[in-house]
């Protein structure tokens, strides 16, 4: 029975990562190298993990990015990353760089390797931040998803105390932080119930957890909402900011996000039509490959691979 409940959770729960091991390009960098905190502009930081695919025993469950905000009054951390014990090598990290405490914890949604860590920041942070429909999922999937991960990582991520968000939002709203403008924006569910975008508008930078993308195809998943992927790309892209940062790879830009709004509204509109014709997936993978291979294989590193999958998945979502 036990098995059995943590093989849901790995199909909806963990769909994003389960989707990250079969179709990502895995990178051969150490996972057990230090945790760089990489410079993004005065102020904003990230922790870029190397590693990408599911946890694992070798990278002990680190396998998704965090950023974080120095302010007046403390720092603002979007993401805690994966375990208690990633939680505190992020801390340790940050602690690099300002000795001003974590007072504040962004989770951007409810997969585990972005809120796990939350419990290494638990005796500074007194505001955890999330949306509604994020912490519901959280509550509901938390354990299991633990046993999971602890499974999967034999062991290695050791124990973690799941330490949820108190400060629930039902809609977007804007926040001041130490002196630092933050608006949080709701993705309609665009890559699971309830993500959360960060916008810094006086630095031009957006956080997209991962509702944006840098190096590979954009992260759909059953869970979420591919028009409202579309659309949120969108609005991303009427805010024009400099600096793009995402959930998992490295730093991006502007042109990440309208090379992944033209693909996903491509395809999604060839599907639609194949679809109510009465066509096969294999026929209209044939021909997204030849209209847009050409140009999108050359943009992202997984596009022959994940390409087939991003097609059956939005068949289904037809029916």
């Amino acid at each position: 029975m036990r098995e059995k409940k943590i093989n849901e959770i790995t199909s909806l729960t963990f769909g994003l990562i389960i989707l990250m091991a079969q179709n990502f390009c895995f990178a051969n960098t150490n996972a057990n190298s230090d945790f760089v905190v990489t410079k993004i502009t005065q102020n904003v930081y990230s922790i870029v993990s190397p590693s990408k695919g599911l946890p694992n025993p070798e990278n002990k469950g680190w396998n998704s990015n965090v950023h974080f905000v120095v302010t007046k009054k403390g720092v603002l951390l979007i993401d805690s990353g994966s375990s208690e014990s990633i939680g505190n090598k992020i801390k340790k990290a940050i602690k690099s760089v300002t000795k001003q405490p974590i007072r504040w914890i962004i989770n951007s949604h409810s997969h585990a390797d972005h809120w796990f860590g939350n419990a290494a920041f638990s005796n500074t942070a007194f505001e955890i931040i999330s949306s509604n429909k994020a912490f519901k999922t959280m509550k509901n999937d938390g354990q299991p998803s633990f046993e999971f991960y602890f499974k999967v990582t034999k062991g290695k991520i050791g124990a973690t105390k799941l330490v949820y968000p108190t400060v629930l939002l039902s809609e977007g709203t804007k926040r001041n932080f130490g002196g630092i403008d933050v608006e949080l924006i709701f993705s309609n569910n665009a890559h699971s119930p309830g993500d959360l975008l960060i916008w810094l508008p006086k630095q031009k930078i957006i956080i997209g957890g991962d509702v944006l993308s840098s190096d590979w195809m954009p992260m759909i998943t059953e869970h979420g909402n591919i028009p409202s992927l579309i659309s949120i790309l969108n609005t991303v892209i009427k805010l024009n900011p400099d600096i793009v940062l995402t959930g998992h790879g490295k730093p991006t830009n502007l042109e990440s996000v309208i090379r992944d709004a033209k693909l996903l509204s491509s395809v999604w509109e060839q599907v639609k039509s194949d679809y109510k014709k009465g066509k096969k997936t294999n026929e209209t993978l044939e021909t997204v490959k030849t209209k847009l291979g050409p140009k999108y294989k050359l943009l992202y590193k997984d596009f022959n691979s994940e390409i087939e999958r991003h097609i059956n998945l939005m068949y289904k979502l037809q029916q």
